[in-house]
């Protein structure tokens, strides 16, 4: 219950807020109380599902995901990796895919067609999972970018609770394909 209605909530006030940036001050908090059900959920999911063969597999996404948005942000901050229009282009692709490729899963499990090499363990779901998280990864340079050019180019004030609120959904996101990455690889010892 908790999933789905943060889920339904929050994606509906993400909605609102691709189309209204300058209403962030407001549902932006909302939206992150939102997600703070979904991840809460999908959190205790998967901590009743690991908890003999992974105990902690929860407290480790959590560290892997700071982890990883430290190390992203220092690759960012010392321009190891460079935001450039290239990069944004083979990003946009990317989550694109990405994005295709949960749509049609999603429709296929309407109809009952399971994907079941996805969630199983098995190579192919590792490998999956590896690119996805590299990309949700990689997708914090983006909101990185996106920070320092709107404070070069003096940007309101509200656009500060937009973009924080791009930096979450991005952190989400990461989260949650660490939590799914952990659980593939745990899986794989049954």
């Amino acid at each position: 219950g908790y999933i789905m209605g943060g889920a339904i909530g929050g994606l509906v006030l993400a909605l609102v807020l691709m189309f209204k940036p300058l209403w962030a001050p407001f549902l932006a908090p909302a939206y992150a109380l939102l997600e703070g059900l979904v991840i809460g959920g999908i959190s205790a999911v998967y901590n009743d599902a690991f908890a003999k063969v992974a105990p902690g597999i929860v407290m480790q996404a959590v560290i892997l995901t700071f982890g990883t948005a430290i190390a992203m942000y220092l690759l960012f901050t010392f321009r190891i990796i460079r935001v450039t229009e290239r990069f944004r282009s083979i990003m946009f692709a990317a989550i694109a895919g990405i994005a295709l490729f949960y749509f049609i899963t999603f429709i296929l499990s309407l109809f009952n067609v399971n994907v079941s090499g996805l969630h199983n363990g098995s190579m192919l779901s590792i490998g999956i999972s590896i690119a996805i998280t590299a990309i949700a990864a990689l997708s914090l340079l983006l909101d990185f970018d996106r920070i320092e050019q709107g404070t070069a180019m003096g940007a309101p004030k509200q656009m500060e609770w937009y973009c924080a609120f791009g930096l979450l959904v991005t952190l989400v996101w990461l989260y949650i394909e660490i939590l799914r990455l952990l659980g593939n690889l745990y899986g794989r010892r049954d």
